[in-house]
């Protein structure tokens, strides 16, 4: 196994649960239907959940990191994951509006992270496991793909719903339900990213593909057959 990709996914692993415990524990004050994940960034503690989005962050960085070493992603799709982990990154450092406040510089900084997150992991899914890139079957690779493609529907559904809502006066945020929508395209995501880790970490560096010489125990071996075929050894 490659040992980035297993990094990657314990570390996004660790994020994800803590996110997870966040959404459980905080259920009879945040409306999961209504309220955004980031909900749980604001106020005293919300450096739990800025924590566990930068791990969340860093698994993926470590997983691109992986797929562009056994050279599985290539440069658009190396950027577009990496732009995911940037955006994660934002919307960690940042906290999102506080509507009870007023908007802020932070609120737009973590916003703009927010859609660049969401609009890079489902190009990076699609660039990086399409089916006819790769010659081997692997089952990781084509969930990878398949989730990459809900994604972007996720996106385009979304970017359609409010469409239709400017377009009739509604602003966007009660135009759907705005947190169950985004927890669905999260999981959607997150699961992508998972796979694509899962595959990297399957994955073996091959040493010829990758250095363009053949392991040291081949070239022993090639070098022996050919003496015993020559009568003697070579000198």
């Amino acid at each position: 196994m490659h040992r980035p990709a297993r990094w990657g996914l314990g570390v996004a692993g660790a994020g994800i649960a803590v996110i997870v415990v966040l959404e459980l524990t905080r259920l009879d004050e945040l409306n999961p239907i209504k309220r955004t994940i980031s909900e749980h960034g604001l106020g005293p503690d919300g450096w739990i959940f800025g924590m566990a989005v930068g791990l969340l962050a860093a698994g993926s960085a470590a997983i691109g990191v992986s797929l562009a070493r056994q050279r599985l992603a290539g440069v658009f799709g190396t950027i577009a994951l990496m732009g995911w982990s940037v955006g994660l990154f934002m919307t960690a450092w940042f906290e999102k509006h506080d509507w009870s406040v007023g908007p802020s510089t932070s609120g737009s900084i973590h916003r703009l992270g927010s859609f660049i997150a969401f609009l890079s992991l489902p190009l990076a899914a699609m660039i990086i496991a399409r089916p006819w890139r790769h010659r081997e079957r692997s089952r990781a690779r084509l969930v990878a793909f398949g989730l990459g493609i809900f994604s972007a529907l996720w996106v385009v559904g979304i970017a359609a719903v409010m469409y239709v809502g400017a377009r009739n006066g509604l602003p966007w945020w009660r135009v759907m339900p705005l947190g169950l929508v985004e927890r669905g395209m999260a999981v959607t995501e997150v699961a992508a990213l998972l796979a694509l880790g899962v595959w990297a970490a399957a994955k073996r560096l091959d040493t010829t593909e990758q250095t363009g010489r053949l392991p040291e125990k081949q070239v022993d071996a090639g070098v022996g057959g050919l003496a015993e075929r020559s009568g003697g050894p070579l000198t």
